[in-house]
């Protein structure tokens, strides 16, 4: 028998200007008045601005300033190139490419709406009808529900960060979500055209960064298909699989052809030389992690399964199919864990809706006092951190903020601390109406996970966001070893410096690193770890160079940066 029983005054949807505000107000905080941050942040942006002010050779086969990145698909840098072609005259390169992360967020929001829409309007998803009639319509239920999709999802706490970031990451959570839409619109209505549009999508995952993800999407759809959609699973064979390694083989025909020095085979190899046994270390990782990344959506998921357990719907069943083999892929590929990581949000963030309307009242109040109460706190820490740091109040506050960003010099902006305001102010009377008025709405449950995250975040990306940004830009570094090069240089050499260094360098210094590191440059930038470097042990240079100069970010201990010049011959 169906858990669900509802009267239709629960399937009030959430207003379209409401759903959209609280998506900008997530998605738009952090993209202005920052640099690119020393995360892949900074290495995504790289590729993207290599590739706009590059060569054909530089869109085919992803590289920072000639750094070859050759485990990374190319499709999330062309959009971000795009984008730079297109506004970075305008706004400048790295908002502009930031503007990429707008795009997907939108995509993958639209997604995961749609793919609970699509499931939820189908009759074993319906409530049972009432004896004297008064249930929700399919379409109004339907709705309800992938309002609460899109909450949870947006609620995840591991699509926070990563979701900012002008990185493949970004794009891949959103096409795995439009993966999991194009494939419940074909169990729905298993046409040619959704099977085209599910192969479409496979195929421009794995570009996005490898074919791993894909192929453990298509074997879920095809465990899936297989149980009780055999159509379904005709068409997956014959239709989306071709499709999706068709788009993958003109991409990597086209690389070989045209960047011979590419090696096609090292992307396709990349994958698999990340599945391996799992070790100690990662299963405690995974465990650790799964608990804050995925929530709130995993505990209203798990009781999903055990609301509907021994009933095999499509609305469980295909969600629990790809959590499951996702699961499997983050277990067994260590190397690429955070995006497999990612890639759970989406169907659990479904699933976890249909658990909505099965919630007992208990586990509804224990939700939304735990999300007021931790919510609340860290909201007010961060307002009283940036007291601390506007004011010297509270004095050990304050001398613990600027001990991890010596140097720094609080500013105060008039629109972004009103903002603040406005945000507080709105998060006081969403409490008063959740918990006032305690609507009967099936999305009740996690409106204050959502509106507390997206308060938190704009109340760091608006307070806190230039200490955060001075302890996490190189600009400063980039600018000296700027002033320390002549302006009649060739190209500078490097030995150990990473991606997210090279990108910035680059961009903030304007450092014309060589294409190829085995030329011969007049210089040679040299990172090294700032602990060895306290015990006398940084890596020895060969040949005859002249130290100009060494110096590190205030705020990283860890890094240590030296540049020589090589001395005529």
């Amino acid at each position: 028998m169906k858990p669900v029983r509802l009267p239709a005054a629960a399937t009030h949807a959430l207003p379209r200007w409401g759903l959209a505000a609280m998506c900008m107000l997530y998605i738009l905080p952090g993209i202005i008045r920052r640099d690119p941050w020393k995360t892949d942040d900074a290495a995504g942006f790289g590729i993207m601005w290599t590739m706009a002010h590059g060569a054909l050779s530089d869109w085919l086969a992803p590289n920072i300033v000639g750094l070859a990145m050759p485990n990374e698909g190319p499709l999330a840098y062309w959009a971000g190139a795009i984008l730079v072609k297109l506004f970075g005259g305008l706004v400048g390169d790295a908002l502009a490419a930031r503007l990429s992360t707008l795009v997907f967020f939108a995509i993958g929001a639209l997604a995961v709406w749609r793919t609970a829409f699509v499931l939820g309007r189908r009759n074993e998803a319906q409530p049972l009808k009432l004896a004297f009639g008064g249930q929700p319509a399919a379409l109004d239920y339907g709705r309800t529900l992938a309002d609460g999709a899109l909450l949870i999802y947006v609620a995840s706490l591991g699509l926070l960060l990563r979701s900012h970031e002008t990185a493949a990451p970004a794009l891949v959570v959103s096409l795995v979500a439009v993966a999991f839409y194009a494939a419940a619109s074909l169990f729905d209505r298993p046409g040619r055209r959704a099977a085209l549009g599910l192969g479409a999508v496979l195929g421009l995952l794995a570009l996005s960064q490898h074919w791993l993800l894909p192929a453990t999407l298509l074997l879920a759809f095809t465990a899936t298909a297989a149980l009780q959609f055999r159509p379904v699973l005709r068409r997956l064979l014959t239709i989306s699989l071709p499709v999706a390694l068709l788009s993958v083989a003109v991409w990597l025909l086209a690389r070989q052809a045209l960047v011979p020095d590419a090696e096609a085979g090292r992307w396709l190899a990349a994958a698999l030389q990340q599945i391996r046994m799992p070790g100690a270390d990662h299963l405690k990782w995974l465990a650790k992690t799964l608990v804050w990344f995925c929530w709130p959506a995993w505990p209203i998921a798990a009781w999903t399964v055990w609301a509907w357990r021994g009933q095999l719907t499509l609305h469980v069943l295909l969600p629990v199919a790809g959590i499951l083999l996702l699961g499997l892929l983050a277990l067994f590929a260590p190397g690429v864990k955070d995006t497999t990581l990612l890639a759970l949000l989406p169907p659990l963030a479904v699933l976890a809706t249909f658990g909505l309307p099965t919630l007992k009242r208990g586990a509804i109040n224990a939700i939304d006092w735990f999300s007021v109460m931790t919510l609340s706190a860290i909201a007010a820490f961060i307002w009283l951190g940036w007291i601390a740091k506007q004011t010297g109040w509270p004095a050990q506050l304050a001398k613990n903020a600027f001990r991890l960003a010596p140097g720094f010099e609080p500013e105060f902006s008039l629109i972004p601390f009103l903002i603040a305001i406005a945000s507080s102010v709105g998060w006081i009377l969403l409490l008063q109406w959740r918990l006032g008025r305690r609507p009967p709405v099936l999305w009740r449950a996690v409106v204050l996970s959502t509106g507390g995250l997206v308060l938190c975040w704009l109340l760091l990306m608006t307070l806190w966001l230039p200490w955060l940004n001075y302890g996490q830009s190189y600009a400063p570094v980039a600018q000296k070893i700027a002033a320390s090069l002549p302006a009649d240089y060739r190209c500078v050499q490097t030995d150990g410096v990473g991606p997210a260094q090279r990108a910035s360098f680059a961009y903030l210094g304007r450092v014309q690193f060589a294409r190829d590191n085995s030329a011969r440059c007049e210089f040679l930038l040299v990172q090294d770890d700032g602990l060895r470097r306290k015990r006398g042990q940084l890596k020895e240079v060969g040949g005859d160079l002249e130290l100009m100069w060494q110096g590190r970010r205030a705020a990283d201990r860890h890094e240590f940066f030296r540049l020589y010049r090589r001395q005529a011959q």
